[in-house]
């Protein structure tokens, strides 16, 4: 299924910036909203304690769950924002790297956060995100 997003990178921009600059999708394109998506697993548990990296890719995950349910993939996603409970950048970066091979070449523009503290125990990331499909 093609994707109904287009990434703009900018010449006049930054190079070394690993995402997109901007995105569009076309007026007839259907929005989807996703709740920030957690590092729980089905019964609710936070899952990699301590570890950003492992909680960055279990909200990958329940990301993907939550767009298949929806009618999208990962392709579809027309920009996130990343929240990182750490005044430390490497931690930031720990999650980061970890959305972003998620993604891949779909390199969506996206902000990346770190935050005083998050919703669940245990809790060191969050992705929130915004997809768009044509039906």
């Amino acid at each position: 299924m093609p994707t109904a997003v287009t990434l703009i990178r900018s010449s006049s921009l930054s190079a070394s910036a690993e995402y997109a600059y901007a995105a569009t999708a076309p007026a007839n394109a259907r929005l989807i909203f996703l709740a920030g998506s957690c590092p729980l697993d089905a019964d609710g548990a936070t899952v990699g304690v301590g570890d950003f990296a492992a909680q960055a890719a279990m909200c990958v995950e329940n990301m993907r769950t939550a767009l298949t349910e929806a009618g999208a993939e990962l392709t579809d996603v027309i920009s996130t924002r990343v929240l990182v409970a750490s005044t430390r950048q490497a931690d930031l970066v720990a999650a980061w790297e970890v959305v972003r091979d998620a993604f891949g070449a779909h390199d969506v523009p996206s902000t990346l956060l770190g935050v005083t503290v998050l919703g669940y125990d245990d809790q060191l990331v969050e992705i929130e995100a915004v997809a768009a499909v044509v039906d």
